[in-house]
């Protein structure tokens, strides 16, 4: 996101994921479902997407990509 210029909307991005993490940076499976996770992430990253380029295509794909790479069914 740094390099697209959108490295304002990290720290918006972070405390709307505050508390999906442990202390020691692990997802916490017990509070959240990963594949809810993954959603509410490509949702957040749709936003940034429509507010700067006025199209959340950009963001198409992610969900899919990140749970069929890493440990979910995203087929």
């Amino acid at each position: 996101m740094g390099r697209l210029g959108w490295g304002g909307h990290f720290g918006g991005l972070a405390a709307q994921l505050d508390g999906v993490f442990g202390a020691d940076g692990t997802f916490a499976h017990d509070r959240l479902r990963f594949v809810d996770f993954v959603d509410d992430v490509e949702e957040l990253l749709e936003e940034v997407a429509r507010r700067e380029r006025g199209d959340e295509e950009a963001a198409d794909g992610f969900e899919e990509y990140v749970l069929r790479h890493f440990g979910g069914n995203g087929g």
